[in-house]
C-alpha cells in the first residue's frame, strides 16, 4: 500500500465502495475491537463479514486475538461497521497503514467511532478487568500519522485535539456503566510503540506524566478520526496491571484471558451507549 497521503482518498474510496457493494446497510457508527474484545462482532445481527484480505489496499492483522475482518450489520437496531481486529505500528506497518481502516470507514459515511483496546493499568485504583473511558491521551509512539502531505479533502493540515474524546459520549458511557453496575472509570491513555511491555521505570515515569492506562494502539486512529471530523469514544479494558505494579510477569495470554472474562460487561456497555450515539449522527 502506498503511504503518500495524496493517494489515501482514492484508495480509501475504492475500498469503501467495495464494502458498501456487499451490503444494503449504510452505517454511520464504526467500532474498532482490540485484543481479546472481538467477541462483540459475533453478536452483530444480519452480519456481512469481509476478510481484510478482500478489501483493496487493506493491511492484514497479524496480532493474536485479532480476527482480521470487517463486519457490517445491526446492533440494537442501529447499522454499524465493526473492525474485528486492528493493525499496529509494532507489526511493521507505517502510521498511514495503521489508520487506513479509519479512512475507509469515513469514506463509507461513518461519523462516530467507538474504539476499544486492551491496556495495562497504571493508576493505583484500577483493577484487572475494569473498563476505563478515555478522556485524553499522551502519544509516545514517536510518530504522528498526519506527517507527510495533507489532502484537504480529508481534513485540515493543522487541526484541534483539545477534545479528541467527545465529552458527551464520555458522559453517556460513564452513566451507562454505573447503571449497569460495571467497574468503570475515566482516565488518560498513554500510547507506546510496543511490542515489548514496558519496564517498571517507564511505568513510574508514565504515572508522573499523568497516565492512567498504557497500550500500543488507539491514538493513531483517534488522530485520524479527528482529522476527518469524526467524533470519538474510546474505552480501555484493563487486562493486566502494568510492570512494577503487578508482581507477575506480563503476557499476551493474560490479556486475551481477561478480555474473554469481561466480554459480557463490555458488550453490555456498548449496547447501552450505541443507540444514543447512532441517534445523534
Amino acid at each position: 500500500m502506498k503511504t503518500d497521503s495524496m493517494d489515501d482518498f482514492a484508495n480509501a474510496d475504492q475500498a469503501a465502495q467495495l464494502v458498501l457493494s456487499r451490503t444494503s446497510l449504510r452505517p454511520r457508527v464504526g467500532l474498532v475491537l482490540g485484543s481479546g474484545l472481538g467477541a462483540f462482532a459475533d453478536s452483530v445481527s444480519g452480519a456481512t463479514r469481509i476478510p481484510f484480505a478482500d478489501i483493496p489496499h487493506f493491511p492484514a492483522s497479524t496480532a493474536p486475538g485479532h480476527a482480521g475482518q470487517m463486519v457490517i450489520g445491526e446492533v440494537e437496531g442501529s447499522p454499524v461497521v465493526v473492525m474485528q481486529g486492528r493493525v499496529h505500528f509494532y507489526e511493521g506497518y507505517t502510521p498511514q497503514q495503521v489508520i487506513y481502516p479509519v479512512r475507509v470507514m469515513a469514506r463509507m459515511g461513518v461519523k462516530a467511532l467507538i474504539l476499544t483496546n486492551a491496556a495495562g493499568g497504571i493508576s493505583s485504583g484500577l483493577k484487572q478487568g475494569g473498563l476505563v473511558v478515555l478522556s485524553d491521551h499522551i502519544n509516545l509512539q514517536g510518530v504522528n500519522p498526519m506527517m507527510g502531505g495533507n489532502d484537504d479533502r480529508l481534513g485540515l493540515r493543522f487541526f484541534d485535539m483539545s477534545e479528541a474524546y467527545d465529552p458527551e459520549y464520555r458522559k453517556q458511557a460513564l452513566a451507562a456503566g454505573k447503571k449497569l453496575g460495571i467497574n468503570i472509570s475515566e482516565g488518560v491513555y498513554i500510547a507506546v510503540s510496543g511490542p515489548s511491555y514496558e519496564t517498571p521505570a517507564e511505568i513510574r515515569a508514565f504515572r508522573t506524566l499523568g497516565a492512567d492506562v498504557v497500550g500500543m494502539s488507539t491514538v493513531p486512529e483517534v488522530i485520524a478520526a479527528r482529522h476527518m471530523g469524526i467524533k470519538v469514544l474510546a474505552i480501555s479494558c484493563v487486562t493486566n496491571l502494568a510492570a512494577g505494579i503487578s508482581k507477575q510477569p506480563l503476557s499476551h495470554a493474560e490479556v486475551l484471558e481477561t478480555g474473554e472474562r469481561v466480554k459480557g460487561d463490555f458488550m453490555a456497555l456498548i449496547r447501552a451507549v450505541l443507540p444514543g450515539i447512532a441517534g445523534g449522527v
